[in-house]
């Protein structure tokens, strides 16, 4: 009985302060600052906000570098497509912590399989690559698929449109991190978003990417040129934007 009447009061007292912790000024718990900056949105998801910077939004290729000077991808229809074999392009401005979108198209006469059907990548900061592919009824190893952080991180799901359809790609990206001396404080991550479905989920990349061996980090600045690739497949891209975070 007297276990029992203890345990009674305790849990009277429990009750008794989450009462008052509930019960004071709510002003207390009111944060007024800091005070949201204000963001226009797109009219559609797809569309640029107000503060977002446009690498490319179909006329020129003026925000990008080529691989020897000037682009020489081909621009036509409000897009650019690769060249086979004049190397991949790079943001003359670079960038680190960031919401990139970006739409892409694979060649709508198919040639190929796995590997080597409507192949690219986007390379944050020139390192990281978000794999491009034509993954439609295309079977390959599943860390190199679309979606994929290639040669490392798996998708969560294959979200491909048929070939020759425009797909989309959101992306939230957190830079690594590196101490004064070099050492790798923290790791990037990164969060796609493919077609509106969700494929990578603020995962954890284990380095810059490999074709052969263990990724791994090197250090870097803290803001670098996103590259997107030639891997010799006529993959299209438009309507790029970006925003720092």
């Amino acid at each position: 009985m007297k276990k029992f009447f203890s345990t009674f009061l305790a849990l009277t007292a429990s009750v008794a302060a989450f009462s008052q912790a509930h019960s004071g000024d709510p002003k207390l718990t009111e944060l007024w600052d800091p005070v949201p900056s204000i963001v226009q949105p797109g009219k559609t998801a797809q569309d640029a906000p107000s503060d977002a910077i446009i690498l490319f939004n179909g006329k020129d290729l003026s925000a990008w570098n080529g691989n020897k000077g000037p682009v020489e991808w081909t621009l036509e229809d409000n897009a650019m497509t690769v060249k086979r074999g004049s190397g991949g392009i790079t943001t003359k401005k670079g960038f680190g912590d960031c919401q990139l979108h970006i739409e892409w198209r694979t060649p709508s006469v198919v040639k190929g399989e796995g590997q080597g059907r409507g192949n690219s990548g986007i390379f944050l900061m020139g390192r990281y690559e978000l794999q491009v592919l034509d993954n439609y009824n295309n079977k390959t190893y599943s860390n190199g698929q679309v979606g994929s952080i290639y040669k490392q991180l798996i998708p969560l799901a294959n979200a491909s449109r048929p070939p020759g359809e425009w797909q989309t790609y959101d992306v939230i990206f957190i830079a690594p991190k590196f101490n004064a001396d070099g050492k790798l404080q923290s790791q990037a991550r990164i969060t796609v978003i493919h077609n509106g479905v969700l494929v990578q989920n603020n995962a954890t990349i284990w380095g810059g990417t490999e074709y052969i061996g263990i990724p791994e980090y090197r250090p870097h600045a803290a803001k670098e040129s996103i590259m997107i690739q030639d891997h010799g497949d006529l993959v299209s891209f438009r309507n790029i934007w970006i925003r720092e975070l």
